[in-house]
């Protein structure tokens, strides 16, 4: 019989050390630190800014009593997660590495435990050294979010007979699953064909292999025993009247078990499902339109980093689906099976993704290769899954070039190779030309747009889709990115990209909200993200090392009020949310006062006393009046049986905690100073003040200390022609105004500026 152990207890951590054996022997020495797994040592410096957490090469060590093992049974280390590179040893003997940080890789360890007993020891030493220092071979290393490093998932102790379900094939189960469903229409009920494929190490000449589940209203158990013949297993069954994995409505998971006579046996879940991505009519499930519409997430949070608990995962599951999101973009990794389990749970559709980001490395292909083959194999059977994403942003900082294109081709034409079922895609980044060569590789295709937040206005994300779908309406085209930072302490009656305010984040997502709305062809859409996350590399908004696109912040104790307009959107359950309760201090006589719901009408009091009622879809906007200075007021919303409610205070000066400074005084300041129009100033394009030289040296200067707050992204990203285009159109005022810079950074630059005389185009 297979047996697990959980080894997560009873580790040493051993920051420094020369090799293995110096390792164990700190261990001994009571010289590192007792740790409990899961574990990262960037649970802090990770996310407080300056882009200096420490990224090197780390050493955890244990010791592990000798398991008894019946005649030819193996043991194995299973570890579910190390960040970035990992080599293990038993006894100081060498016997696994693997690159890649966010896979399951096994070890055979039963060789060193048997060396071991016959030694007459009790127990073996294990160490596993961890490195995330940066390289040019294993991806990601430019991404906008901390490479946190450690044994962050679970270690397992595994025990097989000598004939066994495989455990050495790339971290997969040893058991797939494939389900083909045929839709019947009408009262007629699908059918299903499943096919379960078993791989088996050592000597074996049956298998028994079996589904378990629903079929025509009943519990029912479809057995069959098939020959192994070199080492695989295979059954077809069929299952008429099949319980379809029906999304958030009915997410019904079957059960799938492999079982030797010699003991072992693997049990799966699986669903049963149909569906398919129409240029035109965007994502069906089960024959009928079945929107795609949700956010992304990263797998950390504050004071633990990636180290995180399956109670953390549950509880992140828990917000998403309070949303009422149909689907989860797993950014930008392979995530824990724990969480893709929840998914499959829930109904959630994912989109599952390497981390080829960024920027190609040269000598990383066959990393690339690598991270795809496991993330394919070690998830097939996950009904969650929908799409296989090949990478991100990878043209932000690289040319597409020949090499670019051939790696994203060997990509598709592997995950093809793997899985027949499934399409792929990729997340392109906002300044890619949609007739690059690389967007014909995938199956279909979604972009990161950020028109609105870092460039332009949010109506050209209006265009850009409106544009692609009819040079290319043969497409299948989703909306992969959008987002804006809002740090919740911040507030302003006048948002503006740039202010990091919950009240432009508000607005933001209202415009995407009903341009998503109105192209229901947009096969997929996500927010960026869900939840804030660690980024080090960035110093802006308030909370240095935290990017602040979340919906929730990182220790996700605040769902920000853009949180409450999707919930009002998507959800079921009946929503009424006043915003701003954040915003206590107004300085203005009347004040907005924004409310969220998906009731048909709202009513609005203010100290008792009705004030309006107004009905509508998901925002509706009152004006308040706040009366005199230092007077306090209740502001309630009803509908029906719902009620909300915050209170105001009208303060004579705007609340100085509710900005950084930055760009809402701006243009009071500038319509009072005189401009020498001859010379340059921060109302210029970026392409004229290139035009001379001077000034064009200056300005790079600036943005070069710009994209370096930001982090590596933005640094290795700020070159790119593309990008320069863009920007070049944008005045030196709406670009600065976007980064966060304070008005007496803005004062100081045009003084500059003014110094260099215009040249004539």
């Amino acid at each position: 019989m297979r047996s697990i152990e959980v080894l997560n207890d009873g580790w040493t951590f051993v920051k420094e050390a020369t090799d293995a054996a110096a390792a164990a022997l700190a261990a001994q020495r009571g010289a590192g630190e007792a740790v409990q797994l899961p574990h990262t040592w960037n649970a802090e410096d990770g996310a407080d800014g300056g882009n200096d957490y420490y990224r090197g090469t780390c050493w955890y060590v244990r010791k592990l009593a000798l398991p008894v093992l019946a005649a030819g049974e193996e043991a194995w280390l299973e570890f579910e997660g190390v960040a970035m590179s990992a080599r293990v040893y038993v006894n100081g003997v060498p016997l696994a590495e693997h690159e890649g940080g966010y896979s399951t890789f096994r070890v055979d360890a039963t060789s060193a435990i048997g060396q071991a007993r016959a030694a007459g020891a009790d127990a073996v030493t294990v160490v596993v050294s961890v490195d995330n220092s940066s390289n040019d071979r294993v991806y990601p290393q430019y991404a906008d979010f901390t490479f946190y490093g450690g044994i962050y998932r679970d270690v397992k102790l595994i025990v097989v007979p000598a004939t066994h379900i495989a455990l050495g094939y790339h971290g997969a189960p040893g058991i797939r699953v494939t389900p083909e469903v045929t839709l019947k229409g009408g009262e007629v009920p699908a059918t299903a064909v499943v096919t379960v494929d078993a791989w088996v190490e050592g000597p074996a000449t049956d298998a028994v292999l079996s589904i378990a589940g629903e079929a025509d209203g009943e519990q029912r158990t479809w057995t069959t025993t098939v020959p192994v013949e070199a080492g695989h297993a295979q059954a077809v069954f069929h299952i008429s009247a099949v319980r379809l994995w029906d999304g958030v409505i009915d997410p019904y998971l079957y059960t799938a078990t492999a079982a030797l006579p010699e003991g072992d046996q693997v049990s799966v879940r699986f669903g049963c499902r149909s569906y398919e991505i129409d240029p035109g009519r965007g994502f069906i499930l089960n024959g009928r339109p079945y929107p795609l519409r949700g956010v992304s997430r990263h797998q950390d949070r504050a004071g633990v980093g990636s180290a995180i608990t399956s109670e953390m995962m549950a509880e992140d599951l828990a917000i998403i689906r309070e949303m009422g999101a149909t689907t989860i973009r797993l950014a930008h990794y392979q995530h824990a099976q724990a969480f893709y389990d929840l998914c499959d749970e829930a109904g959630i559709c994912v989109w599952a993704e390497i981390p080829l980001i960024t920027m190609h490395l040269p000598n990383g292909d066959d990393d690339a290769r690598s991270q795809m083959r496991e993330l394919v194999l070690q998830n097939y059977n996950h009904p969650s899954i929908v799409v296989w994403g090949l990478s991100n942003e990878i043209t932000a900082a690289s040319t597409v070039n020949d090499e670019l294109l051939q790696l994203h081709r060997d990509l598709n034409d592997l995950c093809h190779e793997l899985d027949a079922t499934r399409p792929t895609t990729m997340a392109n980044v906002f300044m890619l030309d949609i007739a690059s060569p690389i967007l014909e590789i995938p199956d279909v295709n979604s972009y990161n747009l950020y028109f609105g937040w870092y460039v332009g206005e949010m109506s050209e994300a209006d265009a850009f889709f409106d544009t692609y779908h009819a040079t290319y309406p043969d497409r299948a085209i989703g909306f992969s990115e959008y987002g804006a930072d809002a740090n919740p302490a911040f507030h302003s009656d006048a948002p503006q990209a740039g202010d990091y305010t919950e009240e432009f984040q508000c607005l933001y997502h209202e415009h995407m909200l009903k341009m998503i709305d109105e192209r229901p062809w947009l096969w997929a859409t996500h927010v960026w993200n869900m939840f804030d996350f660690a980024a080090d590399g960035r110093e802006e908004g308030g909370k240095d090392g935290q990017n602040q696109k979340g919906l929730v912040t990182f220790d996700r104790a605040i769902k920000k009020d853009a949180f409450y307009l999707y919930k009002a959107a998507w959800s079921d359950e009946p929503v009424l949310h006043v915003c701003g309760s954040r915003y206590t201090d107004r300085p203005t006589e009347t004040t907005e006062v924004k409310v969220y719901t998906n009731q048909p009408a709202v009513e609005l009091f203010v100290d008792g006393e009705r004030l309006d009622g107004k009905a509508g879809a998901h925002a509706l906007v009152f004006e308040v009046p706040l009366g005199a200075v230092g007077s306090e007021h209740v502001v309630e919303a009803r509908a029906g049986e719902l009620s909300d409610r915050i209170t105001l205070r009208r303060v004579a000066e705007p609340n100085p905690a509710y900005s950084l400074g930055a760009a809402a005084p701006v243009d009071n300041w500038f319509d009072e100073i005189v401009i020498d129009p001859s010379c340059y100033s921060i109302k210029d394009t970026l392409d004229e003040i290139h035009r001379s030289p001077e000034a064009g040296a200056v300005l790079d200067r600036i943005m070069a200390e710009g994209a370096a707050s930001r982090g590596d992204v933005a640094t290795s990203v700020k070159d790119n022609p593309d990008l320069q285009r863009m920007l070049g159109k944008m005045t030196l005022e709406s670009l600065f105004k976007r980064g966060g810079g304070t008005t007496d950074q803005l004062k100081g630059i045009n003084e500059v500026l003014q110094r260099f005389k215009k040249v004539e185009a």
